[in-house]
């Protein structure tokens, strides 16, 4: 009978394999001593794969004790003898039934427990849970999300574990939240320039714009979204024109029709060339 252990051991990288070395330099044989080794490595195997959840408890009982032998599938129902009996005699005396009969006949007993067969060992379809293409999507689905690195400020990798005081920190694989947030289809930025003036010769200094901000008021993908909302989301342009006065960004329907226009005009070109 297995006794089970009175304390609870603990056991860091490093205690781990100098223990290993002791059993190596002490009068064990070798072949008792790679067997404390190989237990000894497979404790802290189990360990670091049940800390990062990559090992479920079926294939950890597996690796100790083996798959298992698998239960026989019974087999179908044997003929009677009298069904048998039946085939070698006539249908009326004890006259023996000729040999086309005997083979029609049991062409057709055989098709009938084929059949019956197929029909018993057919699956039943399984009712409930949720259809193909329905659920909960994953964070994988939402490729047009930005991503933004959280890391902590006061712990790194190698560090000594603030709990136990025994381990390391060492980095898993980074978790996922998702937040959806909302915006209106246009939005606008507003850059207070900087002006400074001479007091003696008046000349005024004004500030330039950040890096990437285009010349132009409405940019390239602003005119996209224009012409996306009108043309594949069937948006009038009075309803959108009362949609972003809502939200602070007017956007008169004249002014879409312009900017839509300049799309078009661009498009133009390859058509024209096609």
């Amino acid at each position: 009978m297995v006794k089970k252990p009175t304390d609870t051991v603990t056991l860091s990288a490093d205690e781990g394999e100098a223990l290993i070395a002791r059993v190596h330099q002490s009068n064990l044989r070798a072949e008792d001593a790679q067997v404390v080794e190989w237990v000894i490595r497979m404790y802290f195997w189990v360990a670091l794969t049940l800390q990062e959840a990559k090992l479920s408890v079926k294939r950890l009982r597996t690796i100790f004790f083996g798959r298992g032998s698998k239960s026989k599938t019974p087999l179908g129902p044997q003929p009677s003898s009298s069904s048998s009996e039946a085939l070698g005699k006539g249908a009326e005396g004890g006259e023996p039934a000729p040999v086309e009969a005997h083979a029609a006949s049991g062409e057709a007993v055989v098709d009938d427990e084929r059949a019956g067969t197929v029909q018993s060992e057919a699956p039943c379809k399984a009712t409930g849970g949720h259809r193909p293409g329905t659920g909960r999507l994953g964070s994988d689905a939402y490729v047009g999300a930005s991503r933004v690195e959280c890391r902590h400020e006061e712990l790194a990798v190698g560090q000594r574990c603030p709990v136990c005081g025994h381990g390391t920190l060492y980095e898993l694989p980074a978790g996922v939240e998702i937040r959806i947030d909302g915006h209106a289809l246009l939005s606008a930025m507003h850059y207070a320039l900087q002006k400074l003036r001479c007091s003696a010769c008046g000349q005024i200094f004004t500030a330039g714009l950040p890096d990437g901000v285009g010349e132009e008021k409405y940019s390239a993908r602003a005119r996209a979204v224009l012409a996306v909302s009108r043309y594949y989301l069937g948006m009038p342009g009075y309803r959108l024109q009362g949609y972003q006065a809502m939200l602070g960004v007017p956007m008169p329907d004249a002014t879409q029709w312009d900017q839509i226009e300049v799309v078009g005009d661009c498009a133009y070109k390859v058509f024209a060339y096609m």
